[in-house]
């Protein structure tokens, strides 16, 4: 049996569509209430939750659940690896953040997740998801928007690139480890999975002026980017209602991209994907956009 938890989320529900139409798997999706059918109740903050949630499953498909402060997130990612083990789950399959992000205050929790999960009793395999798309697009949404008026797209991206990558193709991926981990074990064996860590960076990098260009193909006339700086993103997120810990984020981000951290050197996506990758362009354009 494979348990795909956080289906609520974007990630989760696409890789719960994909094991779900594939045949001769047994899929069961958890969420944080669960349904009283077919849905499990997997609550990371509610640990005694986790022990009936996992039982009978034999490949854990583990969505970070990562939007919080950091010692929740420990608490949360310990007490799944702790159910895990005691419920005698066989493989547990992670969704980290890829290498160009190590730098980044988004790696910590991630890196001590990658470590207690080594040091279960099941095997894990750790897929380092490249940064969405979406994700750039909204980093730029609030300045990309009056860019429509003003010809002037002003954000604090600095003069490097973000490697991002469609969220379909890491579904895509998870979709294809989790179900080859749950045939393997099926049939007696292991995993070819099993134990490795894969970096699923994105093979396509952005940076401001890109996206001045998706801007004025988007709108219709001619937008110039210009970098802020990160005093005034930082004024910019401020009485906006974010928390603490999401300005602190994406501080992180603008100040990583603007040190040219973001751009990856090297990525396992061609080698797991059985496509080619999906086009980010529109991605980044539609999200920056979505509000204007």
């Amino acid at each position: 049996m494979i348990l795909v938890t956080g289906v609520s989320g974007g990630l989760g529900r696409l890789v719960l569509q994909g094991l779900t139409a594939l045949d001769g798997l047994d899929v069961v999706p958890g969420t944080r209430g669960g349904d009283g059918g077919t849905a499990r109740r997997i609550d990371f903050d509610d640990p005694a939750s986790l022990a009936e949630g996992f039982a009978g499953v034999d490949v854990l498909v583990m969505i970070s659940a990562g939007y919080a402060e950091d010692d929740v997130v420990l608490a949360r990612h310990g007490a799944v690896a702790d159910a895990a083990a005691a419920a005698g789950v066989r493989q547990v399959i992670y969704t980290s953040l890829a290498g160009s992000g190590e730098r980044t205050t988004l790696a910590l929790p991630h890196r001590w997740t990658e470590h207690r999960l080594a040091q279960g009793p099941f095997d894990a395999t750790i897929l380092r998801n490249g940064l969405y798309a979406e994700l750039l697009g909204g980093l730029s949404a609030a300045d990309a928007v009056p860019a429509a008026e003003s010809g002037v797209f002003s954000a604090a991206l600095g003069t490097g690139r973000m490697s991002v990558v469609a969220r379909e193709d890491l579904a895509d991926i998870t979709v294809r480890v989790a179900a080859e981990a749950d045939r393997a074990l099926a049939a007696g064996g292991r995993s070819r999975h099993a134990g490795r860590t894969y970096e699923l960076e994105g093979v396509t990098a952005l940076g401001g002026e890109d996206i001045a260009d998706l801007l004025t193909k988007r709108y219709g006339r001619p937008v110039t980017y210009r970098p802020s700086s990160l005093a005034e993103a930082r004024a910019g997120l401020a009485g906006h209602g974010f928390e603490a810990y999401q300005i602190t984020h994406t501080l992180s981000l603008f100040s990583n991209m603007g040190a040219g951290f973001l751009q990856a050197r090297s990525s396992d996506l061609t080698e797991l994907l059985q496509a080619p990758p999906r086009p980010v362009h529109d991605l980044v354009a539609a999200s920056a956009t979505a509000g204007g």
